[in-house]
């Protein structure tokens, strides 16, 4: 049988590779141009990449025999989903294999933190001995705040804990029963950071998360408290931790990521109490390993015809029915990220209802539409149509599916039934016109396309309120493109939805959130 040809364009750890070439006829060509990499592509049924190699439009057009594409580690922003997925191209990677080594250099940081290590050090090698101003202190007793329990927060958990420390977590899409066999308490994040004596951040960088510690959440943390990031560095302020640790509002911070790698804030450099190491968290030996093993693995199963263990894009369809589900994928996806963002407490289960024509087709692909959008906000890794319901399984949700014959008003109707720590949420849409609309918060019946920028707000019904938020986002600078408003009835609970044209600042959505009769506002970006 003729053996598969595999083009690796990046340097894997050697164990991979030789297992490759066991099963491939293998050509290394490392980092070659754009423009290398179309010539060469043609040849190909295989594509092994790490993070520096493009893989675009072009390159993939030019791919007439390729199969799979192989990332050798988690994320995938250089590879082109939507043009591999169009060509039945299956796109593979390896999202676990660096969650013990991140977890680790977590810990790492902490001791350092602790025990001032970094500093003691360079005292020593000064020929300083100063023991008596490197007092430390001890992790047993002190509470760690992890801000996301995926992968790689419940592996630092399980590490915490072996430490004696107790361990809170906020993470809105963990299920409480999770969060109880891992011995972690849930809470939100203003209530984590007032209470931990170490706050470490396991989130993905989204629209949600950019930001989310700056001033406001940097002055709740205690005084003694230190703050430790390996997974992003936009979900810092950088500025805004510069100011706090100049002024002693922390007591320190450890870094290994940052907004603009490799490129490092000279104010962070000049900082005493700040650990800075090069975005080090998966450089071990084992995790360049396991990385270089789990993708060649994958790779390999592809090419042999059989099921790889993380894809990452869609399986092919047939063009018709594809054509079909595509408006109601959009959709789910679209009603999964408005919810995520929508929503404040914990879920427990989910139930996707179908009625009408959609719900005769197979609707697993619109859940896993859902559960995408739905997650998108909370893994650390690429969450996607074919991996959410296993990421949705290991942080302990329970999806179901139902199915109606028909609806009363509409004629295809997907609804999401979210039941969370404290209430049933619900949210339903439709497709017209071909565009996606939901139609129903709770119950609230209204009509809108869900793109952009929304501020969704609850409320008491009050005379004139609709002008009040009118005449506070004029004031700002922000334009309305729509409003849909829902109620019960004069005077009762109420719902609406405004469509913005401009950027909503923070400033602006507290104010909101302060009117008369506003019980919750929010800024929804989709």
């Amino acid at each position: 049988m003729t053996r598969k040809h595999v083009l690796v364009t990046e340097a894997i750890a050697e164990q991979g590779l030789q297992q490759l070439q066991q099963a491939c006829e293998v050509t290394v060509l490392l980092n070659p141009s754009p423009s290398e990499l179309v010539a060469a592509i043609g040849d190909y049924h295989g594509l092994i990449v790490r993070s520096g190699t493009r893989v675009t439009e072009e390159v993939l057009s030019a791919a007439k025999k390729l199969e799979v594409v192989g990332r050798a580690g988690t994320g995938v922003d250089n590879i082109d989903l939507d043009a591999a997925t169009r060509r039945g191209i299956v796109v593979v990677n390896a999202p676990t294999s660096n969650t013990i080594a991140v977890a680790e250099h977590t810990m790492a940081l902490m001791l350092s933190l602790a025990r001032h290590i970094p500093q003691a050090n360079q005292m020593m090698h000064c020929g300083r001995w100063e023991k008596r101003a490197l007092m430390g202190t001890e992790l047993r007793g002190k509470t760690l705040g992890l801000v996301g329990l995926g992968r790689v927060g419940t592996a630092v958990a399980v590490r915490a804990q072996a430490f004696e420390m107790r361990v809170v977590a906020h993470d809105p899409f963990i299920s409480p029963e999770r969060a109880e066999q891992l011995n972690v308490q849930l809470m939100g994040l203003d209530e984590l950071l007032c209470v931990s004596d170490y706050v470490s951040l396991h989130a993905p960088a989204t629209e949600r998360t950019r930001g989310m510690i700056g001033a406001r959440e940097l002055a709740l943390m205690k005084p003694n408290a230190y703050l430790i990031n390996c997974a992003r560095g936009e979900l810092i302020r950088e500025e805004a931790l510069i100011e706090a640790l100049r002024h002693g509002r922390i007591a320190g911070a450890a870094l290994d990521v940052y907004p603009d790698e490799p490129r490092v804030s000279p104010a962070l450099c000049e900082i005493a109490n700040v650990i800075l190491t090069p975005h080090l968290g998966a450089s071990t030996e084992e995790a360049q390993s396991g990385a270089a093993l789990e993708v060649v693995q994958q790779v390999i199963d592809v090419l042999a015809g059989r099921p790889p263990r993380y894809p990452v894009n869609l399986a092919a369809v047939s063009p018709e029915e594809m054509a079909y589900l595509r408006p109601y994928l959009d959709l789910a996806t679209l009603m999964g990220r408005f919810y995520a963002q929508f929503a404040e407490n914990n879920l427990k289960y989910l139930e996707l209802s179908y009625a009408g024509d959609v719900g005769r087709r197979d609707t697993s692909l619109i859940t896993a539409a859902a559960l995408a959008g739905l997650l998108s906000e909370a893994g650390e890794s690429s969450v996607n149509l074919v991996n959410a319901r296993l990421v949705a399984e290991e942080r302990g949700l329970i999806v179901s599916e139902t199915r109606i014959p028909h609806d009363q008003v509409y004629s295809d109707l997907v609804t999401l039934k979210a039941q969370t720590t404290r209430r049933e949420r619900v949210l339903s849409g439709t497709v017209m016109r071909g565009q996606p609309h939901i139609v129903r918060i709770d119950n609230f019946w209204l009509d809108f396309v869900p793109t952009g920028s929304l501020l969704v707000e609850e409320h008491t019904d009050e005379p004139g309120l609709v002008g009040k938020i009118g005449t506070l986002l004029g004031e700002a600078g922000v334009s309305i493109s729509f409003v849909q408003l829902g109620r019960e009835e004069r005077g009762g609970a109420g719902i609406m939805v405004f469509g913005l044209d401009d950027p909503l600042s923070e400033e602006t959505l507290a104010a909101v959130a302060r009117t008369l009769g506003i019980q919750s506002a929010r800024h929804i970006r989709l």
